[in-house]
């Protein structure tokens, strides 16, 4: 028995997964942007 063979169960996965990724733009517009920090850039240069 799958975890995610249901259609209900599937449907409030994606929809929570798709809802989570839009909090967190709306959170931290530039997060996918500035992958590694100043610091750490600085240090692999």
């Amino acid at each position: 028995m799958s975890l995610l063979k249901s259609d209900l169960v599937r449907n409030f996965t994606i929809g929570f997964l798709l809802g989570a990724l839009a909090v967190s733009f709306q959170v931290a517009p530039d997060m996918w942007l500035d992958a590694a920090p100043d610091a750490v850039a600085q240090v692999l240069r």
